[in-house]
């Protein structure tokens, strides 16, 4: 996304550097996860304090899974996720829609796609509470599912599976095991 901002930036201001609003655009998106990075690692502290995550950053909680995994099941199949995801996966269509000049405009692209980038991911990434923070297999399992999601183009069919999974594996925490 970057790399291609920079090249459109190239393009469109033949005679001026690129880097300073390739600069403010990266900003924008980075404000948008150092964000959700403070709210994160505040839940995170907040879990830890009341003993719903060891010391390690898994889960100590079947109830906290269960939410989890159903909340992120459902989110799943929300209007709000396939709408993220349409400018997800269309980087260049973000761009011809919303592109603005200068580098206060770079900055509020930036803003507007890493939003939209949260809200494709913020619910899967919640899950790394109930797998564990640090547990490198579902980080690269999160990561993977998250890279299916946004380069199978077309229906919905990735995030629909990945919702009736998550939604099952909670039913069969709850009523399974």
């Amino acid at each position: 996304m970057i790399l291609l901002f920079a090249e459109i930036g190239r393009h469109r201001n033949e005679h001026q550097d690129s880097f300073i609003p390739t600069g403010q655009f990266l900003l924008g998106y980075l404000t948008v996860w150092t964000g959700f990075s403070v709210l994160a690692t505040l839940t995170q502290w907040g879990l830890l304090t009341v003993a719903l995550v060891s010391p390690m950053m898994e889960s100590t909680s079947k109830a906290l899974g269960v939410l989890l995994l159903l909340g992120a099941g459902l989110y799943q199949f929300s209007p709000l996720k396939y709408a993220c995801l349409a400018h997800c996966r269309t980087p260049m269509g973000f761009f011809v829609t919303e592109w603005r000049g200068g580098s206060w405009g770079a900055f509020r692209m930036g803003l507007k796609h890493g939003g939209y980038c949260l809200g494709c991911c913020w619910a899967l990434m919640g899950l790394l509470f109930a797998f564990g923070v640090m547990n490198l297999l579902w980080v690269a399992s999160i990561s993977s599912f998250v890279l299916l999601e946004k380069i199978v183009a077309g229906n919905h069919l990735v995030s629909r599976l990945g919702g009736l999974l998550f939604i099952g594996w909670a039913t069969w925490i709850v009523f399974g095991s």
